[in-house]
């Protein structure tokens, strides 16, 4: 708990420039083979962020962000997603020694030696770093694929219960990076390009879940499992975004990753467990 509180003190837990925006979500007839959750097998209201993490260094990221939440009162489920598949550390103490590790000088320059000396010792650390870089960042938050990196059990009608990991697929989008040299948009880009788009048609994705094999690892977020870009998902309904929110909207739902409806169990990763703890702290030490 101590780390947990640390780490949320280093900034916001989710990521720290976002746009709020709101819409639907409308269930496909195969979401209830995979899970009973309410959230999940009925229509209902959408809020949602999407967000660009700054990162350490002080130049423009390429990890995005897009939280959801959906679901009727009492009855919601709050995902957090990634335009990449994996997590940056196993284990709670290699993410608190990755940030140390990372973070800059006095001088404001990064520590060439140590960040070297870590990620020669963190080998699987670099898993993250490595998807992005071979698949840059689409040029829109609404053309980018959002993964999550957490099995979560779900339990469908028939008390069957089984792990998914969450992919959030743009509908009608070119979900492809920028040819030739990598040309990062700054989040404000980003943010106003995307409330362009929105005031101009609906912004549409798909709420994919991915199914689990016998011996899948689901302790390990560092890892993907196997094949899992040649594994067949099941589209569990469709996120319509129609509109923007004030971002205090979305400020005051804060998406904690501990916010799931019955049929959708937590994630038995340590990460997951630090997650919880970090968001409820972090709502608690906004101003």
């Amino acid at each position: 708990m101590k780390k947990a509180a640390d780490l949320s003190r280093k900034g916001r837990a989710s990521f720290a420039s976002g746009r709020c925006v709101r819409g639907t979500y409308v269930p496909s007839d195969q979401a209830k083979e995979i899970t009973r959750s309410v959230s999940f097998t009925k229509p209902s209201r959408v809020l949602a962020r999407f967000s660009v993490d700054r990162g350490f260094d002080n130049k423009n990221t390429m990890l995005r962000g897009f939280s959801f939440r959906i679901g009727s009162a009492g009855q919601h489920s709050e995902i957090f997603t990634q335009n990449a598949p994996v997590h940056f550390a196993r284990t709670v103490d290699q993410m608190f020694a990755y940030l140390q590790a990372h973070f800059a000088r006095p001088d404001g320059k990064p520590d060439v030696e140590k960040i070297s000396l870590f990620s020669a010792a963190n080998p699987e650390t670099l898993n993250q770093a490595n998807y992005i870089a071979a698949h840059p960042p689409a040029e829109s938050f609404a053309s980018t694929t959002y993964w999550g990196v957490h099995a979560f059990p779900a339990t469908n009608a028939k008390g069957e219960t089984r792990f998914i990991k969450f992919r959030i697929d743009p509908v009608g989008e070119q979900a492809i990076g920028p040819k030739g040299k990598i040309r990062l948009r700054p989040a404000e880009l980003l943010n106003d390009e995307l409330e362009s788009r929105i005031s101009a048609r609906e912004v549409r994705f798909s709420v994919m879940a991915l199914l689990d094999r016998q011996g899948d690892p689901v302790m390990d977020v560092t890892v993907r499992w196997p094949d899992e870009d040649h594994r067949e998902p099941v589209r569990l309904g469709t996120i319509v975004i129609t509109g923007v929110e004030a971002n205090e909207a979305c400020d005051d739902a804060g998406f904690s990753p501990a916010t799931l409806a019955e049929g959708i169990g937590y994630p038995p990763d340590e990460i997951f467990a630090a997650r919880r703890a970090t968001y409820t702290l972090s709502q608690k030490m906004r101003p």
